[in-house]
C-alpha cells in the first residue's frame, strides 16, 4: 500500500486503519523513547505554568486563530 492507494480510500477507511494500527503498536512489548526535543518542550512548558506565564485558550479561540 503506498500513499496514493491511501488517499483513494475514503476518511472511515482511513480512520479505522489508522485505529488498527494504533491497537498493534499498544500491544507491543518494545518501548519506543521520545526524542529528547520533545523533553526539551515539556520542560519549556512547564517552566511557563510554574512561572505564571503560561497563556490559556480556549478551544474556540484556537478554532477562530486558525481561520484568519
Amino acid at each position: 500500500m503506498n500513499t496514493l492507494d491511501i488517499k483513494k480510500m475514503s476518511t472511515i477507511e482511513r480512520l479505522q486503519i489508522m485505529e488498527a494500527l494504533w491497537d498493534s503498536l499498544l500491544y507491543e512489548d518494545t518501548e519506543i523513547e521520545s526524542p529528547e526535543w520533545h523533553r526539551d518542550i515539556l520542560d519549556e512548558r512547564k517552566g511557563k505554568i510554574e512561572s505564571g506565564n503560561a497563556k490559556f485558550i480556549s478551544l474556540e479561540e484556537l478554532k477562530a486563530s486558525r481561520k484568519s
